[in-house]
């Protein structure tokens, strides 16, 4: 039933049924496949998107503006791409642990993480200047598929999203993963001068795969 409402709830917001549920079968257990639960879940996330579509909830879509022909330079700059993405991924991961284990080891009441991590998470979007890396930032993500970004922002949003979940909002890494992955891409591919909305892509599912542990996703 878990897996049946993951299935549902990622359909109806990504408009993509057949990924959010084999996504549901991944993330659940590392490394197994619930093979069992494949036809619920695809049935719970048609129903789903079905129902989203009649409700005339708009799921999220992105251009990829240009796709280089592929020779080996492609080859190679995508490979290097890749292995980047794995790094940030493991960066970004490294330090949602070690942001909630200091935040444990300063504060040993909940409340107080609460607090402190709500005053840093506060007192930084002063000094950013913005509001771009709170909340879920899909509409940065649009901005990325453009080609507009800047350097520091990748880090940023893995900053603001390990202090929020570190001290005990709820949240996720799943969509903060989409911004970063997005946000570093294109960064690549701007440095590169190789298709930034085409990097942006493949960054976004690369550090999604990496933070997740779901490469079939």
């Amino acid at each position: 039933m878990i897996m049946c409402g993951m299935s549902a709830a990622f359909s109806a917001l990504f408009g993509t049924p057949m990924t959010a549920a084999i996504f549901s079968m991944e993330v659940v257990s590392v490394g197994i496949m619930h093979y069992s639960a494949l036809v619920p879940c695809v049935v719970a996330s048609l129903i789903a998107h079905g129902i989203a579509l009649e409700s005339g909830i708009a799921s999220e879509a992105f251009v990829i503006w240009e796709i280089p022909v592929f020779h080996m330079r492609t080859a190679v700059i995508i490979s290097v791409l890749a292995v980047f993405c794995a790094l940030v991924s493991v960066l970004f991961c490294v330090m949602l642990r070690r942001t909630e284990h200091l935040y444990h080891k300063l504060f040993k009441n909940p409340f107080l993480r609460i607090f402190a991590g709500g005053c840093l998470v506060v007192a930084l979007t002063f000094l950013v200047g913005n509001q771009d890396y709170n909340g879920a930032g899909m509409h940065m993500v649009e901005h990325y598929f453009e080609g507009s970004v800047r350097p520091e922002a990748f880090l940023l949003k893995m900053v603001f999203t390990a202090l929020t979940i570190g001290a005990g909002f709820k949240g996720g890494e799943i969509v903060p993963s989409f911004f970063t992955g997005a946000a570093f891409g294109c960064l690549f591919g701007t440095i590169t001068d190789f298709s930034p909305s085409l990097c942006t892509a493949i960054g976004m599912i690369s550090v999604f795969c990496g933070v997740t542990n779901c490469p079939i996703t």
